[in-house]
């Protein structure tokens, strides 16, 4: 399965779509290392092994840089809203901050046994266990991480948010992408 990083279905001047958007990629990789974790105890296939090297590289490069679109660009301009009618979607920031940190250390356990296992071809019964399980963790703890924020966090952003915020949250998005210097509005 041919995997490209970079597509996606809205632009940076639509910084909360977009955001979304990354949640289906997440989906996306996720569903490619709960495949490979059904079979590290054997050799990957060539397509196996170029699918797990795409999802592999997505956590390590793609996700952090939405890590910090959320917790440098989004979260902190939410705290700034003052209003009733998001203070349901401030009470799970905190929650998902700590999901973001515990997501972290399992992602590096789960590359380090992926390189293992496209390195030698298979995994021992002790690592394909700690692949499978962290694996499991992890999509169990997106599943329910996503839906809040598609559900909870993103709707209330997209309203409660003033559009100056929204532009500067897409810029510094971009900018983490591209690495050019924010630009001035």
């Amino acid at each position: 399965m041919p995997v490209q990083i970079g597509v996606k279905a809205h632009g940076f001047k639509e910084p909360l779509e977009l955001l979304s958007d990354c949640h289906r990629r997440i989906e996306m990789f996720l569903g490619i290392l709960e495949a490979i974790a059904k079979c590290v105890d054997r050799a990957p296939s060539e397509e196996a092994r170029r699918a797990l090297d795409s999802a592999l590289r997505y956590f390590r490069e793609a996700a952090p840089k939405h890590t910090a679109d959320e917790e440098q660009s989004l979260f902190p301009r939410l705290r700034r809203v003052r209003s009733a009618s998001i203070e349901h979607a401030l009470s799970k920031i905190d929650e998902l901050e700590r999901e973001h940190l515990w997501a972290e250390t399992l992602h590096k356990e789960v590359d380090a046994l992926g390189r293992r296992y496209l390195s030698r071809g298979k995994l021992s019964s002790d690592d394909a266990g700690r692949f499978q399980q962290h694996v499991a963790s992890l999509s169990g703890m997106y599943e329910r991480h996503i839906s809040i924020e598609d559900r909870d966090l993103f709707p209330v952003a997209k309203e409660a948010l003033p559009q100056a915020d929204k532009l500067a949250i897409a810029e510094e998005m971009e900018n983490r992408r591209t690495g050019s210097p924010a630009r001035k509005a």
